[in-house]
């Protein structure tokens, strides 16, 4: 389905681009538009904040609850909790951690 939708737009792209009816600024501005559609991860902040927020919150979450059950029950912390925690912390770290292609 992704690649379907990948393929019309890049149809759509050629499709503006050999139209001669067209004005050039109208070009550009379809063009435009067209690309940022084509990446949304790149082109689109709001992803990655929500990303980052919900790996956050599972950080959050997980040492809370391991505090409350070493504490209210005095039980060890299950294994999967730390697993949870450690997982979405390695998340973050991946997201947060500058590419080394960027430099």
């Amino acid at each position: 389905m992704a690649n379907n939708i990948k393929d019309t737009l890049q149809d759509l792209i050629q499709q503006v681009t050999n139209d001669n009816s067209l004005p050039p600024d109208q070009k550009i501005k379809l063009l435009g538009s067209l690309q940022k559609l084509s990446t949304p991860l790149q082109s689109d902040r709001w992803i990655f904040r929500l990303v980052v927020a919900f790996l956050g919150f599972a950080v959050l979450l997980t040492i809370i609850g391991g505090f409350y059950l070493s504490i209210k029950t005095a039980a060890t912390i299950p294994e999967g909790l730390i697993a949870l925690g450690s997982a979405a912390v390695g998340a973050l770290a991946g997201l947060l951690a500058p590419s080394p292609m960027a430099r």
